[in-house]
């Protein structure tokens, strides 16, 4: 089994909530979970993130998400 894992974390510093925003109509991690789910090779996609935001957009676009703590989350 192959297995993609998109990391999405919610608090961008240097644009806000950069992976909820629009890019070519769609949210910004809509791409690479498409790109993912229409490769033949990649049988799971799970968005991991801290944001409801983020998993909400994730599911609506058919991967699988994994809510992290934010303590996991850090930029550091």
């Amino acid at each position: 089994m192959n297995l993609c894992v998109i990391p999405a974390r919610g608090g961008s510093k240097g644009i806000k909530d950069k992976n909820i925003r629009k890019l070519g109509g769609k949210p910004l991690i809509a791409w690479p979970i498409e790109t993912a789910l229409s490769t033949p090779e990649i049988d799971r996609v799970i968005v991991s993130t801290d944001s409801e935001k983020i998993a909400k957009i994730a599911q609506k676009f058919g991967a699988e998400v994994n809510i992290r703590p934010s303590e996991l989350a850090q930029d550091d």
